[in-house]
């Protein structure tokens, strides 16, 4: 579909993840008007947010402000909003402050948390999407510790020093790796009432391996790892319910109740909310997680004007299933749709959107971790090296990447963790008789993780 260069074409991007911002990075000598939305004023690097819920970084040596990085882009503009509606007819979006007119839209809005029909779980068990929850999971991590560090009765001082994470993929199998880095390692002469070491932590799947998307080589090569820093595995295990500070879990016929006062979901996501607006305004396809189904050049079926890219992207045009949830799909898809559109602008077209793979990568803890890479599959200290200069090259900001380079080599020769802040609520009882009050009388369904 050509589009008329008449007058200059006016690009919206909604959401300034990975997509977004490098739909917009790329537009920026383009003959087009590009407005980028964003909730935040800032892009948020995920991949690292493990590490600032486990005190390794801080949340801005991973965000840089959006205005910031695209301040060379003098055909761009930034505005902190928050999109409610897509109007395909008038062509335009509707944000709290107002409508915004687009020639092409962007949708790039990513997911959130899904708990399975346990919404109510959510207070109990939070997620790690955004910096206030890794805020939150930091405090509830070092908060363990220290109310262990007071506790007097044994059964309340092993329920402080139990670890639960629901879900083994890449978020799961990271943060229980960098939480047994800190039980057995950073914290182990910090206290004097505790002994770090009796810290238990239990990573539960409802697959049967660790990092199910992964070869299953990679996986056990993981679960080894894991095992040998003293993490606790079961697989093929559902979550039944989650209340009072205990986790009941059945494995087959076996049913078992874990009593622990850190638990931490790692099991799976659910779109964004943008995406069954656009199902209801433009008949999109929703997968059963709400993704929009997209067209092999990841424009709407119906909407050639409307494109969605990153975590928010069913794309199975490609080997028959969607491509996963990751950063370089995302970046991949942006950079794609800003060639696409400038190549509409000369009358022309690209050829359907492919994804290159770059790798997978997962890291377990200091010098361990899997890579597959495509052409070649390794694990420990090389792909670890693998794991930091990758994530070093993707930070956006220079200033970022000295920062994290200086904050990780000096974690690895003193093994020690700068960012062990508490902050936000201190008192977990108000916290706790909340939840008491707001607690829903139902017995949940069974979930796989």
């Amino acid at each position: 579909m050509a589009i008329a260069a008449s007058e200059r074409h006016r690009v919206v991007i909604v959401g300034g993840g990975f997509g977004g911002l490098y739909a917009a990075k790329s537009l920026g000598r383009a003959p087009v008007d590009v407005t980028l939305i964003d909730k935040r004023n800032f892009h948020l690097f995920q991949p690292l947010l493990y590490q600032v819920a486990t005190g390794a970084v801080s949340p801005a040596d991973i965000s840089s402000p959006l205005r910031a990085i695209l301040a060379r882009n003098k055909n761009t503009q930034v505005l902190m909003d928050e999109v409610l509606d897509v109007d395909p007819e008038q062509q335009q979006v509707v944000t709290k402050h107002g409508s915004i007119p687009y020639d092409t839209l962007i949708v790039a809005t990513g997911v959130s948390h899904h708990y399975f029909g346990n919404d109510h779980w959510k207070a109990t068990a939070p997620g790690l999407k955004t910096v206030e929850d890794a805020l939150e999971m930091r405090r509830r991590i070092f908060y363990a510790f220290e109310s262990a560090e007071k506790e007097t009765d044994p059964e309340r001082r092993r329920a402080w020093l139990t670890f639960v994470i629901v879900g083994a993929g890449p978020t799961g199998v990271e943060l229980a790796g960098a939480i047994a880095e800190l039980a057995y390692a950073t914290l182990k002469e910090d206290f004097r009432s505790i002994d770090t070491s009796e810290t238990h932590i239990l990573l539960l799947e409802g697959m049967d391996r660790v990092l199910p998307p992964y070869p299953p080589e990679l996986s056990a090569e993981a679960e080894a790892s894991l095992r040998k820093l003293g993490v606790e595995i079961q697989t093929k295990t559902l979550v039944t319910n989650i209340v009072d500070n205990v986790v009941t879990t059945q494995q087959g016929d076996t049913i078992r109740q874990i009593s622990a006062r850190t638990i931490l979901w790692a099991a799976g996501v659910k779109a964004s909310k943008l995406g069954q607006v656009l199902a209801e305004r433009t008949g999109a396809e929703l997968d059963r997680v709400g993704r929009v189904v997209v067209a092999p050049d990841l424009s709407l079926p119906m909407q050639p004007n409307i494109f969605v890219v990153g975590d928010l992207a069913n794309f199975a045009h490609q080997g028959g299933k969607p491509l996963p949830g990751v950063a370089p799909v995302a970046m991949q898809q942006g950079e794609y749709v800003a060639r696409l559109i400038q190549a509409r602008l000369k009358g022309k077209t690209l050829p359907s959107f492919t994804y290159t793979h770059i790798g997978s990568l997962a890291v377990i803890g200091q010098n361990q971790a899997v890579a597959d890479l495509g052409f070649t599959k390794m694990s420990g200290p090389l792909a670890w090296l693998v794991w930091v200069f990758a994530h070093i090259f993707y930070l956006i900001e220079f200033d970022n990447k000295l920062i994290v380079m200086v904050q990780w080599a000096w974690s690895y020769f003193t093994r020690n963790r700068g960012a062990r802040l508490i902050t936000g609520e201190a008192n977990l009882s108000a916290f706790e008789a909340r939840l008491k009050g707001d607690r829903q009388e139902r017995e949940p369904p069974a979930v796989k993780v």
